[in-house]
């Protein structure tokens, strides 16, 4: 017959309840929330990388390519620590922020900064970006500390995406 008592078994459950909360709580935290990408959200982009060499890849939830693509850019991000990489979802039709969010951890990016189109209007918000910009998706945005911008449309590829870091240490 066991010496301990019910209060003891209920302590000791309570006290692992919590840890597990506080565990949940903490790898919880640590993900960032998709932000709302409305009428003058790449100002506001660009003005927090400015100097900054910084990439923008654009994605999308309805995109099969995109989704193929981005546990690419995880293996990217971990290897390159001079990676400072954005992520926007820029569907056509603005997704539930969860769901934006559920795809960015399952590709293991749920840390990095990420924005998702938030206006209908998503014709505004592409002519913001690039007024040439038709929408497709992937698009990636190589920017130089001066600003200057190399667009690698498509799936974009990665070497190319070392070899810009690479010269952006140079400079």
């Amino acid at each position: 017959m066991s010496s301990r008592t019910p209060s003891m078994t209920i302590a000791r459950l309570s006290a692992l309840l919590a840890l597990l909360l506080t565990v949940f709580a903490v790898g919880r935290a640590e993900a960032v929330e998709p932000q709302p990408f409305a009428r003058g959200s790449w100002a506001e982009l660009q003005a927090r990388h400015a100097g900054q060499p910084t990439v923008v890849h654009l994605w999308g939830l309805t995109c099969a390519p995109c989704l193929t693509e981005l546990p690419h850019w995880a293996d990217l991000q971990r290897e390159r620590s001079d990676l400072r990489l954005v992520l926007l979802a820029a569907d056509p039709v603005p997704q539930p922020p969860v769901r934006v969010e559920e795809m960015l951890s399952r590709s293991g990016l749920d840390k990095l900064e990420s924005w998702s189109f938030a206006d209908r209007f998503n014709e505004r918000l592409r002519y913001e970006i690039d007024p040439a910009w038709s929408g497709e998706l992937p698009r990636t945005l190589l920017i130089d500390r001066d600003g200057t911008v190399t667009t690698l449309p498509g799936v974009a590829d990665l070497g190319e995406v070392r070899a810009w870091l690479d010269r952006q240490r140079t400079h």
